[in-house]
């Protein structure tokens, strides 16, 4: 997913621990998001979900998977 591309979260590919904490952040299968920035290299990822921003690790949003709208 390039910076500005939006999709719905399809599943998330992690243990409960990371399913929960995302879950908590808003990150849910069925919601959409939209990728704002990232850094070079494996650095955190920023992405907007409504109206709220968020930063997550690179590890993190690499197990989410998102179908990319057109």
């Amino acid at each position: 997913m390039y910076s500005g591309q939006s999709g719905r979260v399809m599943q998330i590919d992690g243990g409960i621990g990371m399913v929960n904490r995302l879950n908590a952040l808003g990150i849910r299968p069925g919601k959409k998001i939209t990728k704002v920035s990232s850094m070079m290299m494996r650095g955190p990822v920023t992405v907007q979900l409504g109206g709220t921003r968020l930063a997550i690790g690179f590890g993190m949003a690499n197990r989410i998977l998102v179908e990319i709208e057109q």
